[in-house]
C-alpha cells in the first residue's frame, strides 16, 4: 500500500487570515519553525485561500521597497494555491511538486479547510536514502520526462 499524504503531513498546521499583519505571521513562522502559513477565510472555517512563505514576504514587500510592518498576509500571499487531499499519494504529491516548482502542498477536506500540510521533508522521510537529493534538485529545477521526484517514493 503506498503511503498517502495523511500518513506524513503536519496536521491542524497554524493558520492565519488575510488580515493578519505581517509581523504576525512572521512570529508564527518562528514559533512553529516553518517556512509558510497557509492563509484561511478565517479561523473557524479555516477555508484555505493563500499561502504565505518567508520568500513571498522578501519578494513582494522587502524588495518592493514596501514596509512589511504596514502590509498584511493577504498583500504577500500566493494564490492560486496547489493543494493536495488526505487521499492523495505522495507520489502525487511529489508531481505536484515538481510540476509547480512548489516545496509544499496544503492539504484540505472535503469542505476546502486546511487540514495539514506535506513538506518537501516529509516526502524525504520517506523517500530511499540515495534519491533524497534527486528529490530536492527535481522540485528546484524542471526537468523534462519522466518525473524521477515520483520515482524515489516508489
Amino acid at each position: 500500500m503506498k503511503a498517502k499524504a495523511e500518513s506524513v503531513m503536519t496536521k491542524d498546521p497554524a493558520c492565519c487570515t488575510p488580515l493578519t499583519s505581517l509581523r504576525e505571521v512572521s512570529q508564527m513562522m518562528v514559533a512553529h519553525d516553518c517556512g509558510s502559513i497557509p492563509v484561511v477565510e478565517s479561523k473557524e472555517s479555516k477555508k484555505l485561500v493563500g499561502i504565505i512563505t518567508d520568500r513571498d514576504i522578501v519578494c513582494r514587500s522587502v524588495a518592493q521597497n514596501k514596509n512589511p510592518l504596514e502590509l498584511t498576509a493577504g498583500d504577500c500571499m500566493s494564490n492560486p494555491v496547489v493543494t493536495g487531499e488526505p487521499g492523495t499519494s505522495l507520489e502525487d504529491c511529489c508531481n505536484l511538486m515538481e510540476d509547480n516548482q512548489v516545496r509544499r502542498i496544503p492539504i484540505v477536506d472535503e469542505n476546502g479547510s486546511c487540514c495539514g500540510v506535506v513538506t518537501q521533508a516529509h516526502i524525504a522521510h520517506h523517500a530511499k536514502v540515495q534519491d533524497v537529493a534527486q528529490v530536492l534538485k527535481d522540485v528546484s529545477q524542471k526537468t523534462e520526462g519522466s518525473s524521477s521526484v515520483a520515482t524515489a517514493i516508489r
